[in-house]
């Protein structure tokens, strides 16, 4: 694993610690470290994007991206393959992620999954995307946390062993707060949500790879609003990650 800049933490401890719980205020919350910070941002995008123009994104300074190529086990979205050959095209290293629904098997999923993507040696490693859809019509299912953990292990599993890439777990804060607080799978990489706080301050020890901190984002080369992340390192730690070394 990186090693993580032990102050960084250390400041984020002192300060904010009495009230993690229920947020940092404002002063608080500027002692921790920004999105800018970080030198190395990257964007996530769907077919809500719609037709982009990657090599605007690559100019612009955008340094990965990921796609979403897959839901549950009939769900491919429309866009995935114009953004994987656009972004592999303008030279931004890319990766593939799959949302889960948990109302269909690992398997199906999976197999679903692997059916619309591709296994590549530049590319960013497969992600999966756990979040809890409480709303959902179609899947009313209550998620049980060791059910839920067996079940994504049994896709990363699945996952490592078909890209050959450790896979990247992506979560948001209401899903890790409720399944995944502790160390769990805390032997993959973590992409976190947080477009309030710094991670921390809702993911608590989480070390994370990852972070998901603007959602309404505007890149040349994209019309409307994107997701725009920080990866947590150096350019040194991006380029070892670019090799497989995380």
């Amino acid at each position: 694993m990186f090693k993580r800049i032990p102050s960084i933490l250390a400041l984020m401890m002192t300060l904010c610690l009495p009230v993690l719980m229920a947020g940092c205020s404002m002063f608080e919350q500027d002692a921790y470290p920004k999105p800018s910070d970080y030198p190395i941002h990257g964007i996530d995008v769907s077919k809500y994007q719609g037709d982009i123009d990657w090599q605007a994104v690559k100019a612009s300074g955008i340094r990965f991206a990921w796609i979403r190529a897959t839901e549950g086990g009939d769900n491919a979205d429309e866009k995935f393959m114009d953004n994987w050959q656009g972004a592999k095209a303008a030279g931004i290293p890319r990766g593939a992620y799959h949302f889960v629904y948990w109302c269909r098997s690992p398997r199906e999923q999976i197999d679903w999954f692997k059916s619309h993507t591709f296994v590549e040696a530049d590319s960013l490693p497969p992600v999966l995307d756990v979040e809890l859809s409480p709303g959902s019509k179609s899947c009313p299912r209550v998620l049980n946390m060791a059910e839920v953990h067996r079940e994504m292990r049994e896709m990363l599993v699945a996952m490592e062993q078909y890209y050959h890439k450790r896979p990247v777990i992506y979560s948001t804060v209401d899903f890790h707060q409720g399944l995944l607080d502790g160390d769990y799978f805390n032997d993959y990489p973590m992409w976190v949500r947080s477009t309030k706080y710094y991670p921390s301050v809702k993911y608590h020890a989480r070390r994370w790879t990852f972070w998901q901190y603007q959602s309404d984002a505007y890149i040349p080369g994209i019309n409307g609003k994107v997701d725009r992340n920080a990866f947590f390192g150096t350019e040194k730690q991006f380029q070892a990650f670019l090799q497989g070394k995380y």
